[in-house]
C-alpha cells in the first residue's frame, strides 16, 4: 500500500462547514529510528484537537492531519525500536508537534507508546491516553500525591469533573484514597461523576466554599481545575487550604494573581501532558510506562475506559461532529471513532 486515508485541516471554519475538516488520500510515511507505525483502529477527540483546529487559519492550503489519542496495531518499526514488534497492540496520546492520527497509519515514538489493556477493545482503549496521562502526571507527578494510598483522607476539589480527564482523574483519586468532591451543575452530569469516583458533589454555579462548609469542610488539600482557570482563580485560592496545591490544566488569558496564595504556602502546578514528547525530555519514557501502569489498572478491574460513545466509520463527517460535541462543553466522558469503511 503506497497511499492511505486521512482526514486534513487547511483553514479555521465552523464544523458545520464540510471544507472545515476533509478526507484526503497521503503517502504512508516511513518510520524513523525510534518510531512505530500503528494501523490506526480508533481514535478519540478532545479538547486540544479543537483549540489547534482554530489555529489552522495560519496555514491556508497546507493540510494538517490533528489527532492525538489512538489505539491501534504496529505495522512496522524502526531500526532503533527495541520495545516492541509488529503485531502488538499499543494504544497512546501522540506529539503535538507532529503529525496526528486522523490517518490510517501513524507514526509515533515508542517511548510515548504502551500494549493496550487486553480486556478492552480498540475504541475504549482509545478514549483513555491523553486524559490518563494527564490525571495521573497531574495528581502525582505534579502535586505530588502518592498514586497507591500514602496520601490517604486527603481532600480534594474537582472542577469538570464529569469531561475526560475528569472521568479518569475522579477514578484515580478515589483508588489513591483521596476525599473527592466534584462539581456539576446538570443531573447528567453529577451521575456521571458519582458513578467514575465522586463522594460528594456541588454545583461550579453557585459559590463554591459555602457549599464546602454545608458539607462539613472547610476548605480542601487539593484543587484540581480542569475546565476554566481565569473564572474560578479567586474561588480555588479561598477554598484551598494552608499548604495545599491548586493544579491546573487549561491556560490563562491573563495573568493570574499570586499574591492571594502567599500567606498560605499554596503551591500551584501546571500539567501539560505534551510536555515531554514536545521537549524531548530526558524521561520521556516514563510517559510509556505510565501508560503500562494504566493498562494493567484496567486489566485488573481498578480503573474503567471513560468511553460514552463511539462514531463509526473514522472520516471527515464524523470528526467534524464530534468537533462540534467537544465545542459544545457538555460532553460526558469520551466520544471515539472507530474503524475505516473497507
Amino acid at each position: 500500500m503506497n497511499s492511505m486515508r486521512a482526514i486534513a485541516v487547511t483553514q479555521f471554519l465552523p464544523t458545520s462547514d464540510p471544507r472545515s475538516m476533509v478526507d484526503i488520500e497521503l503517502p504512508v510515511p516511513a518510520p524513523g529510528p525510534r518510531d512505530l507505525r500503528v494501523r490506526v483502529e480508533a481514535v478519540s477527540v478532545n479538547p486540544v484537537d479543537t483549540k489547534v483546529r482554530s489555529r489552522a487559519g495560519s496555514m491556508p492550503g497546507d493540510p494538517r492531519v490533528l489527532g492525538y489519542d489512538a489505539a491501534g496495531v504496529v505495522d512496522a518499526v524502526g531500526t532503533d525500536v527495541s520495545g516492541f514488534q509488529p503485531g502488538d497492540r499499543v494504544f497512546y496520546s501522540g506529539s503535538i508537534v507532529r503529525s496526528g492520527t486522523n490517518a490510517q497509519f501513524h507514526l509515533v515514538d515508542e517511548r510515548i507508546v504502551a500494549r493496550m489493556p487486553q480486556t478492552l477493545d480498540f475504541a475504549q482503549a482509545a478514549a483513555l491516553p491523553l486524559t490518563a496521562i494527564t490525571a495521573w502526571e497531574l495528581l502525582f507527578e505534579r502535586i505530588g500525591l502518592d498514586p497507591d494510598g500514602a496520601s490517604r483522607g486527603k481532600s480534594i476539589l474537582v472542577l469538570g469533573a464529569a469531561g475526560g480527564v475528569g472521568s479518569i482523574l475522579l477514578q484515580l483519586s478515589r483508588r489513591a484514597g483521596l476525599v473527592t468532591i466534584a462539581t456539576a451543575s446538570r443531573a447528567e452530569s453529577r451521575a456521571h461523576a458519582i458513578a467514575h469516583g465522586a463522594a460528594h458533589m456541588i454545583d461550579h454555579s453557585q459559590p463554591l466554599l459555602a457549599q464546602l462548609q454545608a458539607l462539613g469542610f472547610d476548605g480542601v488539600d487539593v484543587v484540581a481545575n480542569l475546565v476554566d482557570t481565569d473564572g474560578y482563580w479567586d474561588q480555588c485560592a479561598e477554598v484551598v487550604k494552608p499548604q495545599g496545591r491548586i493544579g491546573l490544566i487549561v491556560g490563562s488569558k491573563t495573568a493570574l494573581p499570586l499574591e492571594p496564595l502567599k500567606n498560605k504556602s499554596v503551591g500551584v502546578a501546571w500539567e501539560m501532558m505534551f510536555t515531554r514528547s514536545e521537549y524531548q525530555t530526558p524521561d520521556m519514557d516514563q510517559q510509556g510506562r505510565l501508560l503500562a501502569r494504566v493498562a494493567d489498572l484496567v486489566d485488573r478491574g481498578e480503573l474503567q475506559s471513560t468511553l460514552t460513545e463511539t462514531l463509526t466509520p473514522i472520516n471527515a463527517a464524523n470528526l467534524r461532529l464530534a468537533h462540534a460535541r467537544s465545542e459544545s462543553g457538555r460532553t460526558l466522558g469520551k466520544l471515539v471513532i472507530a474503524g475505516w469503511n473497507s
